[in-house]
């Protein structure tokens, strides 16, 4: 920058100043952003009010536009104020002055408009032409007061007149409204409250200047949002107030309702705050047409001026808990990011809820302070006056004849000074007495009068003299406002169940889980395969491809955690949902994207961790008769990679498991059909990397086939079935306890048509038997279709198995309620 300031004049000279840009530009900006700051963004924590909504109220206290007034014309408000002390644009005084009158931004308005001021639909006020206004009574409490030099005054933008430099608030207006707004580098959201428990708070603070947080919170449960809605969770709230920042989640009033046929249908009654109603109507439309939200039929908004209600109707069989979580992770749950900023003393502080109070106390104090000095000078000058009556009647034959005798008035009180020693005042007011003032009636009313002056003055004095005297007169008037205006809640506080998660999305609901041996797995609805008659040949129940083979199929709920234990004797954890859901001609997807499987490794046995008790066992079993058992504590903290759930010596394989208590009978069954009973008491508990003991004393080329766990009240029966899809049952009870390692006893003849046995199982008449064959045909059949036969018997036609095909797996599932036609029987060929 040049500093050459020779050709200027010499008193020009004088005035330039060299500056670096940089310093310029930096000082200048500090003041625009602070400017911004104080000037228009932020509100005083004192009476909660930006300058927008302080000179708004103040030009109608003016004009006298009060709650006892007639409606003015909006125009004419935003007009003085804008004249008088708001110098910017007439739209931004109109737009605050119309959310001043909002019921569903303000929870207690200042403002009662006439006329159409906007909606929670989004829709914009009407012109303010069209449009008129006064005071709330409650906004007059901001105001009370001001009369009476009980805050300070400042020069308009002219100078032509003066401004409050803040209001007298009767009451914490920064809590009770709220307030929202963004500066240069800062921005505050504050929530509004409940006028009552933020009154019972403050008071609360007064009483005791050390009161916590804790304890405040006793009194202001949470923020109390002017459309209702609940708040989830208290954490949030606790962090807000003890540091003034946090994210309170806010979540829409609904509940789901029976309705016709059979139907239910979603309600939803009060919306989160700021909610543009219309646009989330439309946003769940959208969602509703391509697909992302299923299961409704009709979508409904029949709100009116008595309240909101928006209806959802679902159509038959939709699952309404997913319906309702999607809806909450889209459209009816909002978080409100709380930071209380506000202005102290001129300056942005992000304060506490204590803080908030401490200040606003103080403001209280102030204006009460003043207020009385105001009031004691007046009562005191009155006193004054009222003296110089009294004295005045005590000597009124003397004081009229003065009056009556003197030329005019100014020598008339000149006497009355000098005779009777009346100060100017005193004797500006006798002259000016009329005869009527001097009856005794009149003279009993100074009288009065003088005592009641008296009266306030020493309580005046008594307020300004005692910290506690005033501090009562705050609490005092903050009960009457209380009494006044205070309402109920409209915001609930439930607690929190977590944020709505993938989980939360999945209809809760039995599936049938598909494994082939080259590992390809998928679910499908249980409900997809109505019950039929034993020996059917199903239906498709995979797309197995050319040399692959169904390995397994189990039964699980969607939102169970699933222990999945393999034949190398590895265990994985699984949630049953994160198996793809496919249909019926669906070969899968591969399980290496789900498991961490090993080449070869398949899936043999499914326990639902649900049904794992702190003081039961994992009890399994292996292909060459091992058995061991393992504390259910051992499979608490499984990884994603799995652990050993047991150490096979090499050629062998884990074939099946079972959730034991200690006092059980284990039923080992081998290929062959030999079975062997023993009690669980003799399989010691040992550790996850143990083999195990000897369970079964098996023939030459015999194997393990699966395991039962059973006790002597048990009543249901061993169901066993062949790989060529034959089956039967028998009752547990006609297996006696023998000891470990023993041949066991004959339970069905495997040669010739049989083939060797696939599984056991126990069951009970009314349960149902589902049967997957290796190429991909599944049957479900009523298990009191099979017959109740002795051991070493043949069995019956189970499923229908084609040429060159086998079942390869069998599961059990409950029998639905709904299940009430039974197919007739085939006849029973003999055993």
């Amino acid at each position: 920058m040049s500093t050459d300031t020779s050709d200027l004049p010499d008193e020009v000279a004088e005035r330039v100043r060299n500056v670096r840009v940089e310093d310029e530009m930096e000082q200048s900006y500090i003041d625009y952003a602070m400017s911004v700051i104080a000037g228009r963004a932020l509100p005083d924590v004192r009476d909660g009010l930006k300058p927008v909504h302080r000179r708004i109220l103040y030009a109608m206290h003016r004009s006298g536009i009060t709650s006892r007034a007639g409606h003015r014309k909006s125009s004419n408000i935003v007009g003085d104020t804008m004249g008088d002390f708001h110098p910017h644009g007439d739209q931004s005084i109109y737009d605050a002055l119309a959310r001043m009158a909002q019921d569903f931004s303000m929870r207690y308005p200042l403002v009662d408009g006439q006329g159409n001021f906007g909606s929670v639909d989004g829709d914009p006020p009407a012109a303010m032409r069209y449009t008129e206004a006064r005071m709330a009574p409650i906004a007059e409490e901001l105001l009370e007061d001001i009369d009476k030099d009980t805050v300070d005054f400042s020069s308009n933008y002219d100078d032509r007149l003066q401004e409050p430099d803040v209001l007298p608030a009767a009451f914490p207006n920064l809590l009770v409204n709220g307030s929202s707004g963004i500066a240069v580098g800062m921005s505050t959201n504050i929530p509004p409250h409940n006028l009552g428990e933020v009154i019972d708070a403050t008071i609360e603070l007064i009483d005791d200047p050390d009161a916590t947080v804790e304890e405040l919170m006793e009194h202001v449960k949470g923020p109390d949002f002017p459309t209702g809605a609940n708040i989830v969770g208290r954490d949030a709230i606790y962090s807000a107030y003890k540091t003034g920042r946090g994210r309170i989640r806010v979540r829409a009033e609904f509940e789901v309702e029976e309705w016709k046929n059979g139907r239910e249908r979603i309600v939803i009654t009060e919306l989160p705050f700021q909610t543009n109603k219309a646009r989330m109507v439309e946003r769940i439309a959208d969602d509703v047409n391509e697909g992302e939200l299923e299961g409704v039929s009709d979508l409904r908004d029949e709100s009116d001026r008595d309240g909101i209600r928006i209806v959802i109707e679902l159509k038959r069989g939709a699952n309404a808990e997913v319906v309702k979580n999607r809806l909450l992770e889209n459209h009816l749950e909002r978080t409100f990011g709380v930071i209380n900023l506000a202005l102290v003393d001129g300056r942005p502080r992000v304060l506490s809820l204590k803080e908030t109070l401490e200040e606003y106390v103080a403001h209280r104090r102030e204006v009460v302070r003043r207020r009385s000095e105001y009031d004691l000078a007046e009562a005191e000058d009155r006193a004054h006056i009222l003296e110089g009556r009294l004295k005045a009647l005590e000597n009124v034959d003397e004081v009229v004849e003065l009056v009556r005798n003197s030329e005019d008035r100014s020598s008339a009180k000149t006497k009355l000074c000098e005779t009777f020693d009346f100060s100017a005042d005193q004797a500006e007011h006798i002259v000016r007495m009329q005869l009527g003032s001097l009856t005794s009636m009149e003279a009993a009313e100074i009288e009065d009068e003088y005592a009641d002056v008296q009266a306030e003055i020493e309580r005046l004095t008594a307020i300004l003299e005692s910290e506690a005297e005033l501090l009562s007169v705050i609490k005092e008037e903050l009960r009457e406002i209380k009494a006044e205006y205070a309402d109920d809640r409209r915001t609930s506080i439930i607690e929190d169940q977590g944020t709505v998660t993938h989980e939360d999305l999945i209809p809760e609901e039995d599936v049938f889980v598909v494994m082939t041996e080259d590992d390809y797995v998928k679910r499908m609805p249980i409900d997809d395969f109505d019950p039929q008659g034993r020996g059917g040949k199903g239906i498709i129940g995979a797309d197995v491809k050319e040399d692959d083979r169904v390995a397994t199929v189990f039964r699980a709920n969607t939102h169970d955690y699933l222990l999945c234990f393999t034949n190398h004797g590895q265990v994985y954890r699984l949630k049953t949902y994160e198996i793809p859901e496919m249909g019926r001609t669906a070969r899968g997807k591969s399980a290496v994207n789900i498991l961490d499987l090993d080449p070869g490794e398949d899936i043999t046995a499914i326990v639902d961790t649900d049904a794992l008790g702190a003081d039961e066992y994992v009890t399994l079993a292996t292909r060459n008769g091992y058995v061991k058992r393992t504390a259910g504590e051992d499979f608490e903290n499984i990884r994603s990679t799995g652990i050993i759930a047991a150490d096979l010596e090499a050629g062998d394989e884990l074939v099946d498991v079972e959730v034991t208590d200690g006092t059980k009978d284990l039923v080992i069954a081998t290929e062959r059909g030999m079975t062997i009973r023993f009690d669980e008491e003799e399989v010691r508990a040992m550790g996850r990397n143990a083999r195990g003991v000897n369970g079964i004393k098996l023939e030459d080329g015999d194997a393990v086939a699966g395991l039962v766990a059973t006790d002597e009240d048990d009543e249901r029966a061993l169901l066993t079935v062949t790989r060529n899809g034959y089956g039967k049952r028998t009752l547990l009870s006609a297996y006696r306890t023998q000891s470990r390692y023993g041949k066991g006893l004959i339970d069905i003849k495997t040669d010739g048509r049989n083939g060797p046995v696939t599984a056991v199982k126990a069951v009970t008449a009314d349960d149902h038997l589902v049967l997957m064959s290796e190429r991909g045909q599944i049957v479900r059949t009523r298990v009191d279709e099979i017959s109740m036969v002795g051991r070493n018997t043949m069995g019956v036609t189970v499923m229908d198995v084609e040429a060159g095909d086998a079942v390869a797996s069998v599961d059990v599932v409950p029998a639905a309620p709904a299940d009430a036609a039974e197919p007739e029987p085939e006849p029973e060929p003999s055993a």
